[in-house]
């Protein structure tokens, strides 16, 4: 036993919600993004554990991701299945479009067009570098690119994104104003 009774853990509980909620809140699309790298704030989705994918920088118009694919994430050939790089890309375009916001909106994928380059191996550690490549009012054109230990391109990403607007809302000043 822990020593938290009911009551305090469900005061743990809302805390770290109020708190989460605050952020979301408050926080720009980047300083977002960085809070979840950094386990300050919870992943939206399990996707990102799933594939192997952690957040290492985010700043107004790009994201790093370290991308490190499992053997389930491989097809019968032995290298990483090509919708799974597809996936790691997508987040990387979406998450630098998301970075530009006053507050953190996820984004729905318009259009990804994707080039392979070089087989992808589980077990691996790789770089991924989305960013924007412009910014307009209803939709950001993005390009990741998936490197791998020696700094070659494995594949590369273009796509068109627009902002979830179930989750649009304004910034709100970090005393709740």
């Amino acid at each position: 036993m822990s020593g938290v009774t009911a009551p305090e853990a469900d005061s743990l509980v809302t805390l770290a919600y109020v708190s989460a909620a605050e952020l979301w809140d408050t926080l720009t699309g980047a300083e977002l993004i960085r809070a979840i790298g950094e386990g300050k704030f919870p992943q939206v989705t399990d996707v990102s554990d799933y594939i192997g994918q952690v957040i290492v920088g985010a700043e107004p118009g790009r994201v790093e991701l370290a991308w490190t694919p499992d053997v389930k994430l491989c097809n019968p050939g032995g290298t990483v299945h090509g919708g799974f790089i597809a996936t790691i890309l997508d987040n990387a375009v979406c998450l630098a479009a998301s970075s530009l916001g006053d507050v953190f909106v996820p984004q729905l994928t318009l259009n990804l067009n994707i080039d392979y380059l070089r087989a992808v191996q589980a077990g691996e550690t790789y770089r991924v570098i989305g960013t924007v490549t412009h910014a307009g009012r209803s939709r950001t054109v993005s390009a990741a690119t998936l490197f791998d230990a020696r700094d070659r391109a494995c594949a590369a990403a273009t796509a068109s994104v627009t902002g979830n607007q179930i989750f649009a809302r304004d910034r709100k000043s970090a005393d709740g104003a």
